[in-house]
């Protein structure tokens, strides 16, 4: 039994398939679904668990070393969540519009739907090994 660490089966299978150069995408509670691409769905109310809370236990497991985020989302959202992301991520985060982040998810191994409410929370990682 698992005692640290990752706990749901889900994710943990999810993760073992990830290679790199491969895409993952977390997402928060208003992310459209995608039919074609494994969806595990973690919400469990308004805000919880949050894209950054989720971010910080994959860390441990996933090498992440491209982060993409719409541009929407330093539009809608202040400098304080703005660095909570960037602080979660510790890698840099290339904006791009939200139509074009989108296209980027049926490349995509799976996506992790989380509770977060902040606007455009949505976040594709590629994982890879740091240099």
């Amino acid at each position: 039994m698992l005692q640290h660490g990752i706990i749901n089966p889900g994710i943990l299978s999810l993760l073992a398939r990830v290679r790199h150069t491969n895409a993952l995408v977390i997402s928060d509670r208003g992310f459209p679904y995608w039919p074609m691409i494994e969806t595990i769905d973690i919400s469990l109310v308004d805000g919880i668990p949050t894209v950054a809370q989720v971010l910080a236990a994959l860390r441990g497991n996933f090498d992440v070393v491209e982060a993409y985020m719409a541009e929407e989302f330093r539009l809608e959202n202040s400098t304080t969540t703005q660095g909570r992301f960037a602080d979660a991520l510790a890698v840099p985060i290339t904006f791009e519009p939200h139509l074009d982040l989108k296209k980027r998810v049926p490349e995509a191994i799976g996506l992790i739907r989380t509770g977060d409410t902040t606007q455009y929370a949505n976040i594709v990682l590629y994982s890879g090994r740091p240099e």
